[in-house]
């Protein structure tokens, strides 16, 4: 499996003031299959074919201060090789944003970047094995 990938979500729809800039920047950076609503990507997809594994939902409370104040959701990606991945962003002038405080050896480690519209994503590579 090589490092620095996308393994999984179930789905998300985003608003965007510039929905072909933002889908182009999502395929560019995070490497999946994203469209702007009814198009297919470049190349002709309109579904990425995710690795089966586990997707977390949870709600937070209004005044959580997990993720910004001022969005009401954050994307966590699944991934393989956060550090090859965040190494690649970085590279890319994507801010990566890390907290040793966030990690933890049961549930994995994890990182943060923003998309072009501010939109919080949080980079998650479960513990080996799951």
């Amino acid at each position: 499996m090589a490092d620095g990938v996308v393994l999984g979500i179930g789905g998300l729809f985003i608003r965007s003031p510039d929905p072909e800039r933002l889908a182009a920047w999502y395929r560019a950076h995070l490497h999946f299959t994203v469209t702007e609503a009814g198009q297919a990507a470049p190349d002709g997809t309109y579904l990425w074919q995710q690795q089966a594994g586990p997707t977390v939902v949870s709600i937070f409370a209004q005044a959580s201060d997990y993720f910004a104040a001022d969005r009401q959701m954050m994307l966590n990606l699944r991934v393989s090789g956060l550090e090859a991945l965040t190494e690649r962003l970085q590279l890319a002038g994507v801010k990566v944003i890390t907290d040793e405080a966030w990690n933890h050896p049961e549930v994995g480690r994890f990182a943060r970047i923003h998309d072009p519209d501010g939109n919080p994503i949080e980079l998650w590579e479960p513990p080996s094995g799951q």
